[in-house]
């Protein structure tokens, strides 16, 4: 098939082909004589598939590697970069989808006041940015991909941080009291512990985890789980998806403020009355966080001082306040020191 017969077959330009082949992504048969191009039918395809990434929002790099893993038949890789792209366009859907709300309120105070007053436009537009700052800033300092093949000997041996684990896994499945027909998401889903306790029980479970290591590892342990990449501030899924929501020994690694937007992820893909289960290494508040560090410095612990001054250990008071004032009843245990269980129902 000559090049013609292509862009007029994939409704492209014979100009856009030719940048393909130029950036390495399409190798046509050219003849000795002429060095006109012809296209087989895997190369039709390969063209076809180009343009779909393109349409997709897919970067000319990332199309080169998920091509390659094509090649070299790669399923596993191949899905990892088409997650990347979904996750991405699904952050790039709640921010137009926060630009929206933040009109609508323009449109509403408009309204209201027969004006805009600037002040109140500058406290839109300020909340909007942070919002999406929140989304963009966070990062894997941690390097969980590298965690991922030994995260289940880690927590058995970890007698600190993991302190209390098993326990903890099945008092969130016993207070989420899941019921045949429903479907949950685990966030932060890790090696998958804790949705594999639910679906022990013959729940459908979903899971979202940010390492694509852990979803790997999580695949192979069980392979009927829906798995996709993402975190909590850009939960892959659309609204009212899902009938609970359980989380365990993540939200750590989100900052306080980000928390907050967490919690709205969780309820917008959750159905009506749609419950959530947060179990993580908590202070009541920052005033106990403080005492508590101060004495392991006392006793000399400074590891674990480097540790919670690592990550971000959820302030539970917080966490429980943001429940009330959205309509939710709460149910709440420390379980130690630090790991706590907070389980809400939305009353409203």
């Amino acid at each position: 098939m000559k090049i013609t017969e292509v862009a007029n077959k994939l409704n492209i330009s014979q100009r856009a082909i030719r940048f393909y082949e130029e950036k390495g992504l399409i190798s046509p048969f050219k003849q000795a004589n002429n060095q006109y191009r012809t296209f087989t039918e895997k190369e039709v395809w390969r063209l076809q598939t180009i343009i779909s990434l393109r349409e997709a929002g897919m970067t000319i790099e990332n199309i080169k590697r998920a091509l390659s893993q094509v090649d070299n038949l790669d399923q596993e890789e191949l899905q990892y970069y088409l997650e990347i792209q979904r996750s991405v366009i699904f952050s790039q859907w709640l921010e137009f989808k926060q630009i929206i709300e933040t009109t609508d309120n323009m449109i509403e105070l408009l309204k209201q006041k027969n004006s805009l007053p600037i002040n109140d436009i500058f406290l839109l537009a300020e909340g909007s940015k942070r919002l999406r700052e929140n989304r963009k800033n966070w990062k894997d300092k941690w390097n969980f991909d590298h965690q991922a093949i030994t995260h289940d000997e880690h927590v058995s041996k970890n007698s600190s941080k993991y302190k209390d684990y098993e326990e903890a896994i099945n008092i969130t499945v016993q207070w989420v009291a899941p019921r045949v027909g429903e479907r949950g998401l685990d966030i932060g889903t890790g090696t998958g512990n804790l949705a594999g306790k639910f679906m022990d029980k013959g729940i459908q479970m979903a899971g979202i985890d940010q390492s694509k290591e852990m979803l790997k590892q999580c695949h192979r342990k069980y392979p009927q789980m829906e798995l996709k990449l993402g975190n909590f501030l850009a939960i892959p899924y659309l609204d009212g998806q899902f009938n609970f929501i359980a989380t365990t020994f993540a939200l750590h690694h989100i900052s306080n403020e980000q928390k907050l937007l967490a919690l709205e992820e969780m309820r917008r893909v959750l159905k009506p009355h749609g419950r959530i289960c947060i179990t993580d290494l908590m202070f009541e508040n920052e005033t106990k966080k403080e005492l508590y560090i101060k004495d392991l410095h006392q006793q000399g612990k400074t590891d674990l001082v480097r540790t919670i001054q690592n990550e971000y250990y959820s302030i539970s008071s917080s966490i429980l306040n943001w429940f009330d004032e959205n309509g939710y009843i709460t149910k709440h245990r420390q379980l130690n020191e630090l790991l706590n269980i907070v389980y809400a129902v939305p009353i409203r």
